[in-house]
């Protein structure tokens, strides 16, 4: 099967789509129109930049081409972690706990997927390396950020619970490892249901994007299988580290609640 190729008109037919959103916010008074023309144009932009930089990258099979690539996509999730979140941690906190969480769970998945499962030759064979890491960071991050969110907002919240648990004698991690498991569980929700609903509610989107390419359905599910697995270990790594490394910077070693640890 020849890959499904779109032309101009594929493309004015994708705008219009966007057009008539705008119109229906316009008519029911949903006020996001301006929102949904900006996010439009922004998506457009980045996603034709984008095709247009891979497409040289994977032109020249340059390890430091990808290196670089892949730095800017860490340092992009890095700040995407925690510049949307109310209560957050000093900004060097903040953003170096979202930032390594979600970089050593991206890393290690990936790493696996390129020396087991897939195993391209080179291995850091751009083209695969490049998509395979922007597919898991993406889903990684969104476990980081939520687990880092849900756990600040939470101890923000039961403060006085909290120090209370500490007065009676409980130590700092017996006074956290509720609200830990609850961010970690919160973060990993999207991503059970998706698990759970793959193949039966919906056609997840890589085995799509494989069937449309040619790819036999079968063989298509596998590779689902694999990346799903990578997904669900990664962000299990990211949101657990962020929120252990995050409740260990809101107490200190005397057992005391550092609430002025967080951003003012």
């Amino acid at each position: 099967m020849t890959p499904i190729l779109l032309d101009t008109g594929d493309m004015i037919l994708a705008g219009g789509l966007i057009v008539g959103c705008v119109a229906l916010s316009l008519v029911l008074s949903l006020g996001i129109h301006r929102t949904l023309i900006v996010a439009g144009i922004r998506m457009a932009v980045q996603l034709v930049l984008t095709g247009s930089v891979l497409l040289f990258v994977f032109g020249r099979s340059s390890v430091w081409l990808t290196l670089l690539v892949l730095a800017f996509m860490f340092s992009a999730a890095t700040f995407e972690v925690g510049s949307r979140q109310v209560t957050r941690l000093t900004p060097v906190w903040h953003f170096g706990i979202g930032g390594f969480s979600t970089a050593t769970g991206t890393v290690i998945v990936v790493l696996v997927g390129l020396l087991t499962a897939l195993q391209p030759h080179p291995w850091y064979q751009a083209r695969t390396a490049i998509p395979m890491t922007g597919l898991l960071l993406g889903n990684v991050m969104n476990a980081t950020s939520l687990s880092m969110n849900t756990l600040l907002s939470m101890v923000a919240r039961e403060r006085a619970a909290i120090e209370a648990r500490l007065i009676l004698g409980a130590t700092r991690a017996e006074a956290m490892n509720g609200l830990i498991r609850q961010a970690i569980r919160t973060a990993l929700i999207p991503t059970l249901n998706q698990m759970a609903a793959a193949g039966v509610i919906t056609l997840p989107g890589i085995m799509t994007g494989q069937i449309l390419a040619g790819m036999n359905p079968l063989d298509a599910s596998k590779y689902q299988i694999v990346l799903m697995s990578l997904i669900v270990s990664g962000n299990m790594i990211g949101a657990t580290m962020s929120a252990v490394l995050t409740s260990a910077r809101l107490s200190d070693a005397r057992g005391r609640l550092r609430l002025d640890h967080l951003a003012r």
